[in-house]
């Protein structure tokens, strides 16, 4: 299964609930998946786990100290576990880290996020203002989630060129991309080092807890992307953990103007003389730097 087939099945899980009242009652999606919910005190970096009685009933158990947000995600990545039959795999790798992680667990993560941020519910609240701190904190105070979970579930439903990067340790571990960007080829490496150019990696360079707005390069993000056009980057530092996040995003009409295959890559073009047609050629109207 792709990340597709995921978002699919869970909305298909999140259809048959009653989900009025899911921000602050998780009870029907466990009754849903056969489960009940269960807290208690667990080992530090232990945010739960299922178990299966003979019966066929799942009891899920989530670590009372974490925080509320923490909790909520837990709940919903056991109940991807039930729902899609896959096993789980939790190492020693931090839940939040996507290091190293299990193929199954960072699937299950992506039908968690479907749960505490339904499509249809998130597409009624989500508020048509330019991206923000305001509208991102907003936004995870409505569905009682994280920043983090917030900020990429924000990116991937976007109706503009919009993408969410996770980076730890100084390099990219992940981006989510919204429609139009994917359409686009936009892609950004991971694995790669933080562009040296982008305010993630300014404001990392501090060592200290920040979060800052800017504009920059769209090409400081985008692998082979054409250069002169800008993009606006909220980036935010949490030191404790070494990880960095960061919200891109700008207007349709400032996306390149490109060609990609039916696998989304980036056609290259043919950098020889345009042929001569007797037409002038007008400005496009993108802003350049």
């Amino acid at each position: 299964m792709n990340e597709a087939d995921i978002q699919q099945k869970a909305r298909a899980f999140v259809a048959g609930v009653d989900t009025s009242d899911i921000q602050n009652d998780l009870g029907p999606y466990a009754k849903a998946a056969n489960a009940k919910i269960v807290t208690e005190v667990l080992g530090e970096g232990e945010s739960g786990y299922t178990i299966t009685k003979p019966s066929g009933k799942h009891i899920i158990t989530v670590n009372s100290l974490e925080p509320l947000e923490r909790q909520r995600f837990t709940i919903c990545h056991e109940v991807a576990h039930i729902v899609l039959e896959l096993p789980s795999s939790h190492t020693e790798v931090p839940s939040w880290s996507y290091a190293k992680r299990d193929i199954n667990e960072v699937m299950c993560d992506t039908f968690a996020a479907e749960l505490l941020m339904p499509y249809v519910a998130w597409r009624a609240k989500v508020p048509k203002d330019e991206p923000s701190i305001e509208v991102l904190e907003y936004l995870a105070a409505v569905f009682r989630t994280s920043f983090p979970a917030t900020a990429s579930r924000y990116a991937t439903l976007a109706d503009r060129p919009c993408a969410y990067v996770t980076m730890e340790r100084g390099q990219v571990r992940y981006a989510a991309r919204s429609t139009l960007l994917r359409q686009a080829g936009a892609w950004i490496p991971p694995k790669s080092p933080i562009p040296s150019g982008s305010v993630a990696y300014r404001i990392r360079e501090t060592g200290a807890s920040n979060l800052e707005t800017e504009e920059v390069a769209q090409d400081i993000w985008f692998e082979n992307w054409e250069k002169g056009l800008d993009l606006w980057e909220l980036a935010r530092h949490y030191a404790r953990t070494d990880t960095t996040v960061s919200l891109l995003w700008f207007d349709e009409d400032d996306l390149p103007e490109v060609e990609v295959n039916r696998f989304g890559v980036r056609v290259a073009q043919d950098e020889g003389l345009t042929e001569l047609t007797g037409e002038l050629a007008w400005p496009s109207g993108k802003k350049r730097r």
